[in-house]
């Protein structure tokens, strides 16, 4: 593992190394983000602010967790040797240890952030995945989980044969080790492309399921956020779907347990926001804070994220 950076700690954050690591095992991409006003004009120009920054749902969750106080945060993912040595370099600034897997043959994986700076600030991704959905079973170890109290999975693991195979592998190793395991399924676009039923059927053994309102309602086929959320927590333990500028439901058993408001923001890029959400959950919840709380947090860590361009929290750098 690599030296960590020093970061300053987001707002009510709690130390979670007592409870162990957390492990994210997820995607690395390099983020395009263009900033644009209004519908984009087609077969010409249209005048955009655009930076390079890097990104993934993966590495994302990894470094808002290190920003809201988890002290030891690990991220194996695959990326391309075009950019290895910058996303190892960025994600130590961040105060993440990187597992990167260097892939020969492929790039890092790409996504073109298409952002509409008008009110809500929303965003479209155009995304090559590259190396990142080419992490497999033979890139995992169970040494991994040495000193681990939660596992995280990014969805995108679910979106290719290599990574699915990875995903069975790091289930099984975390179920003998006693070790939680948290998904965020990441994508409604290719959870439709998969499958609902499949997608369910790889999940089957995580504890805590982050899905978005629109993944909630593709997972269970309700329109409704909260009939979502609760369907689904009667088959993963403990559910938080994350409702954008509406907050985030807390469900378990089958029930709403916790609506919690959002946090009041101004958007400048929608960008990572869940990630962000996620990021800080998962750190508050090592910490030992109960969910609805931690849920809390989360809304707190969105809103820091979508007044920042791009999907990573403020570094010390």
């Amino acid at each position: 593992m690599h030296a960590r950076g020093t970061v300053s700690r987001g707002a009510g954050a709690r130390t979670a190394s007592a409870a162990g690591a957390l492990l994210v095992v997820g995607d690395i991409v390099t983020d395009v983000v263009a900033r644009h006003r209004g519908p984009l004009a087609s077969g010409t120009d249209t005048a955009a602010a655009i930076r390079t920054l890097p990104g993934g749902a993966g590495a994302n969750v990894a470094c808002w967790a290190a920003y809201w106080g988890c002290e030891d945060v690990r991220l194996l993912g695959r990326v391309g040797s075009d950019a290895a040595a910058w996303h190892e370099r960025e994600l130590a600034a961040s105060g993440v240890r990187p597992r990167l897997v260097v892939d020969q043959e492929a790039p890092t994986g790409t996504v073109i952030c298409l952002v509409d700076t008008g009110a809500a600030a929303e965003r479209t991704f155009l995304t090559d995945s590259g190396a990142s959905l080419r992490l497999a079973p033979d890139d995992w170890s169970p040494s991994l989980l040495d000193g681990v109290g939660r596992v995280h999975l990014s969805g995108y693991l679910f979106f290719s044969a290599p990574s699915r195979a990875l995903v069975a592998v790091v289930l099984e190793s975390a179920r003998a080790r006693g070790v939680p395991v948290s998904l965020d399924p990441a994508s409604a676009g290719f959870l439709t492309e998969l499958g609902v039923d499949r997608f369910l059927a790889l999940a089957e053994g995580v504890d805590v399921l982050l899905p978005s309102r629109d993944e909630a309602c593709l997972l269970t086929g309700l329109p409704d956020a909260a009939d979502a959320a609760a369907k689904l927590s009667r088959h993963v333990p403990l559910v938080v779907a994350k409702q954008g500028g509406d907050g985030a439901l807390v469900a378990r058993a089958g029930e709403i347990g916790a609506r919690v408001p959002a946090a009041p923001a101004a958007p400048r890029d929608t960008t990572g926001a869940g990630d962000a959400f996620t990021g800080a959950f998962l750190a508050a919840l090592l910490a030992g804070t109960e969910p609805e709380d931690a849920a809390v947090q989360g809304c707190r860590a969105g809103a820091q994220a979508v007044e920042r361009v791009g999907g990573r929290p403020p570094t010390a750098s």
